[in-house]
C-alpha cells in the first residue's frame, strides 16, 4: 500500500480546497463593503442576535465532529501502522446517549427560538414607538424603485429618505415580475408581487447611508437594480421633502407607464407631486374587473367623466 508523508497530504488538500477558497473570495466581491452586514435598526439586531445563537449551538456539534474526524482520518492513516483494529468493538451506552441526546437538544432549542424570533420579527408587526409611522409605498419596476411617500405627495425614484427613530410602514408591490425588497442594514428581504401588497415594517436608530436593492433575480438588469437609502434627522428630513417638493412633474399615470418602461441605472427623478390612489391603480391593474392606469389618466382629465368607471 502506497503511503504520503504529511507534506504530500497537506498539498492534495490545498489543491482540493483552492477552487472552493476562490468561488467563495469572488462571490463576496458583490458585497458593497463590510458595513452593509452592519445592524442599524432593531429588527437587524434580532436577526443579528438570531444568527450568532445559531451558530453558537451549532458549533457544540460542528467542533467535535470535525475535529474527530481530522484525529480519526490522521491516526488511522495508512502508514500509521500502531492504530489499533478492531472492527468488532463496539460502542459503550453511554456514548450513544450523548451521541443522540446533544443533537436532539440543541434541534429543540431552535426550534423554541424559531419560533419566538418568528412572531418577534413578523414584517407586519408594527415598531413599537410613540411616534406615528411613516408610510412609504414601494413599487418594484423595470430595473429601478419607485417611492411614494403619499402623506407629503411627493415620489423619488432610486433614492429612499428616512427619518431616524421613526417607524416606517412599507407598503409594497410590482408593476412587473416578482422582485425583493431588501435594505440589508434596516432588516429582512420581503417580496414585492404584481397585484399583491405585502408589507415590511422597520426602523432605523442610525443615521446613515445604506444600500437597498432587489435580491430576486428579475431579468437582465438585475444587477443595476439596486437603491441608496439616507437615514437622516427630522430636520435633515423636512429640507429633503422641500426639495423633493420643488420639482414640477407630477407623478400621474402616464408619467408612470413611461417610467415603467425597462432601463438599467436610471437616475435619481423626483416628483413633486403624485396622482391620488396611484399605488392601489398599480395592483388593481393585475386584477380582472379593475380600472387600468389608462382609464384613471382618462378620468383625471375629463371632470365630467364618471368616476365609477372600472
Amino acid at each position: 500500500m502506497k503511503t504520503y508523508k504529511p507534506i504530500d497530504l497537506l498539498v492534495r488538500y490545498c489543491r482540493i480546497a483552492l477552487p472552493f477558497v476562490l468561488i467563495i473570495g469572488l462571490d463576496s466581491c458583490k458585497l458593497n463593503n463590510l458595513r452593509d452586514l452592519e445592524p442599524s435598526g432593531p429588527v437587524t439586531r434580532s436577526i443579528d442576535e438570531l444568527f450568532w445563537i445559531t451558530v453558537a449551538l451549532m458549533s457544540i456539534i460542528i467542533i467535535p465532529v470535525f475535529s474527530m474526524t481530522a484525529s480519526f482520518i490522521w491516526k488511522y492513516r495508512a502508514s500509521n501502522s500502531k492504530a489499533l483494529y478492531a472492527p468488532g468493538q463496539d460502542s459503550p451506552a453511554w456514548l450513544e446517549w450523548v451521541v443522540w441526546l446533544f443533537p436532539a437538544l440543541i434541534v429543540l432549542i431552535l426550534t423554541i427560538m424559531t419560533w419566538i424570533y418568528t412572531h418577534r420579527l413578523d414584517p407586519h408587526k408594527p415598531q413599537e414607538s410613540s411616534t406615528p409611522p411613516l408610510v412609504i409605498q414601494v413599487i418594484a419596476l423595470d430595473w429601478k424603485w419607485l417611492f411614494i411617500y403619499p402623506e407629503q405627495n411627493i415620489a423619488v425614484v432610486n433614492e429612499l429618505t428616512l427619518p431616524v427613530n421613526r417607524p416606517i410602514a412599507f407598503k409594497i408591490t410590482s408593476n412587473t415580475v416578482m422582485n425583493s425588497f431588501f435594505i440589508p442594514r434596516l432588516g429582512g428581504q420581503i417580496y414585492a408581487m404584481a397585484g399583491m401588497e405585502t408589507q415590511l415594517n422597520l426602523i432605523a436608530d442610525k443615521p446613515g447611508r445604506y444600500f437597498g436593492e432587489n435580491i430576486q433575480y428579475s431579468g437582465q438588469g438585475f444587477p443595476y437594480q439596486n437603491f441608496e437609502t439616507y437615514a437622516t434627522t427630522q430636520p435633515d428630513f423636512d429640507i429633503w421633502l422641500m426639495k423633493a417638493r420643488q420639482s414640477s412633474i407630477k407623478l400621474d399615470p402616464v408619467h408612470f407607464n413611461e417610467l415603467s418602461k425597462p432601463s438599467v441605472s436610471h437616475p435619481v427623478v423626483y416628483y413633486g407631486s403624485v396622482s391620488p390612489d396611484l399605488f392601489k391603480l398599480v395592483i388593481d391593474q393585475f386584477i380582472g374587473g379593475q380600472r387600468s392606469l389608462s382609464t384613471a389618466h382618462a378620468i383625471d382629465n375629463n371632470p365630467g367623466v364618471t368616476r365609477n368607471v372600472r
